[in-house]
C-alpha cells in the first residue's frame, strides 16, 4: 500500500508542478518528502557536457530568480531557467522539454 501511494504522489506532483520553483518549493516544505533526496541537474556552461548536478542538502535558497547552491566560491545563484531535470529518490519528477 505504501508504494501505490508513493507512486499516486508522484503523479500528483508531476501533474500540478509546472514549473522548477514551485517543485522545488514544495519539496523543501512539505513534510512528505526527504529535501535531501533531491537532486536537480542545471545547465553549467564550462563544466564536462555543460551540465551540474547538485543535491538538496546543498540548496541554501530558494529565491524568486533562483536557486542559491554550496560550492567552491562559497555560494552560486543558479537561474531557474537553467534547470533541466528534478528527481526525487531516483525518479524523474519534473524535465524540461
Amino acid at each position: 500500500m505504501a508504494v501505490l501511494a508513493k507512486i499516486l504522489l508522484t503523479i500528483s506532483i508531476k501533474i500540478d508542478m509546472r514549473t522548477s520553483h514551485a517543485l522545488l518549493l514544495r519539496l523543501r516544505h512539505d513534510s512528505r518528502f526527504e529535501f535531501s533526496k533531491v537532486r536537480v541537474e542545471f545547465i553549467n556552461r564550462g563544466a564536462p557536457g555543460d551540465k551540474s548536478e547538485v543535491h538538496g542538502d546543498s540548496i541554501i535558497e530558494l529565491g524568486g530568480f533562483g536557486m542559491e547552491i554550496v560550492s567552491k566560491e562559497g555560494s552560486t545563484l543558479i537561474p531557474y531557467h537553467r534547470i533541466r531535470q528534478i528527481t526525487h529518490n531516483g525518479s524523474t519528477i519534473w524535465k524540461k522539454e
